[in-house]
């Protein structure tokens, strides 16, 4: 009896004293398991007589029952002490700040934001927009809007052509958007009044230019229209974009094959520390060009110059969204950069408005 009781105390103190689960489950093994103490004890039970068996089987089954509840107690124990210790490391701070919401991390990139500024600026005026197909034909982008044989444009040097057909024809890359117009023109009747904003593409590439760029052209083909319509239009889109009040302007005479008479616009700034403001100062800066629709193009379009007359725009949305939001150099625009786009980039949610603004 005084061994079974030591044996048991012995037994008890090292499950009070186990550390963890894996060391109660030896003391559990050493103490019940097979070849443990107590099973040992009770084996011996079988070369006792009836009364033996009887009494000292009794005395160990009692230590056997304490054993066990201690171990279940023991386990417990250990398993809720797990269990703190494993919320205290998992545990989240609560006072931490949110993170930003995706509306709030995303980033609008400065050519689309420009793109939707002078969407917004053009249908305020009245004019729709116009799209058509980045791959065209040589009579689109070419013979239709007056430009002859030989002409520097259809040569390899400036123009992206694919391989040739079966009858010798040969599809491109649009190197402006004006074949737009010369899509709106065929399918439409006038008054017409659209803006061609799109991808435009050109074998050139420096610090300057970049074989794929963006341009936005506009056309109005009416019976009545004449150059002081043109000069008001580009007068209210520059105050408008550049949200100037007022804004000077200088029309110069120039070429292009599919205008006559043609103009470049120049406008009204101030350079001043490396950064140029518009609506100021006494310097200028090109921006744009223009002019009359040439009636020949519009004889190619089936529109007959003695009753309807036009005129066309066209500029680099690459450029004024250069000039506008301080980008020094295009290629920054192509980059991919996420820095750059953090920093040059519009919050989603900012959509460009004549109420509200175009760039808030």
């Amino acid at each position: 009896m005084s061994d079974l009781a030591t044996l048991e105390q012995s037994i008890l103190d090292q499950i009070a004293s186990a550390a963890d689960e894996a060391a109660l489950e030896a003391v559990r093994v050493s103490a019940l398991g097979k070849k443990g103490s107590i099973s040992a004890l009770l084996a011996t039970l079988g070369k006792m007589s009836p009364e033996e068996r009887k009494t000292e089987g009794a005395k160990i089954n009692l230590a056997k029952d304490a054993v066990t509840q201690a171990l279940a107690a023991r386990r417990d124990v250990l398993k809720a002490a797990a269990l703190d210790a494993r919320l205290a490391a998992e545990t989240i701070d609560v006072t931490l700040p949110l993170r930003e919401a995706p509306a709030e991390t995303g980033r609008i990139h400065p050519l689309s934001q420009v793109w939707d500024e002078l969407t917004t600026i053009f249908a305020d005026m009245g004019f729709a927009v116009a799209e058509g197909p980045d791959i065209e034909t040589d009579d689109y982008n070419f013979t239709k809007l007056n430009f002859p044989e030989g002409h520097p444009a259809r040569e390899m040097h400036d123009t992206f052509f694919f391989n040739p057909k079966e009858d010798g024809s040969r599809m491109l890359l649009r190197t402006h958007t004006s074949p737009v117009q010369v899509r709106t023109m065929l399918t439409q009747q006038p008054p017409i009044r659209v803006i061609c904003p799109g991808r435009t593409y050109r074998i050139d590439s420096d610090a300057t230019h970049t074989p794929q760029f963006h341009q936005v052209e506009g056309l109005v083909i009416d019976k009545g229209s004449h150059l002081g319509h043109l000069k008001w239009i580009l007068h209210e889109f520059c105050k408008a974009f550049f949200e100037v009040d007022h804004i000077n302007m200088r029309f110069r005479p120039s070429f292009f094959p599919f205008t006559e008479p043609s103009l470049e616009v120049d406008i009204q700034c101030r350079r001043d520390k490396g950064e140029i403001r518009f609506g100021e100062g006494e310097d200028w800066l090109e921006i744009l060009g223009c002019g009359m629709v040439h009636p020949n193009v519009l004889r190619a379009c089936g529109l007959d110059p003695d009753v309807y007359q036009g005129f066309a725009w066209g500029m680099g949305i690459d450029r004024i969204a250069m000039l506008k939001y301080g980008i020094a150099d295009l290629r920054q625009l192509f980059d991919s950069d996420v820095r750059w786009l953090s920093h040059y980039g519009f919050k989603p949610l900012d959509i460009p408005s004549i109420a509200g603004g175009l760039s808030t």
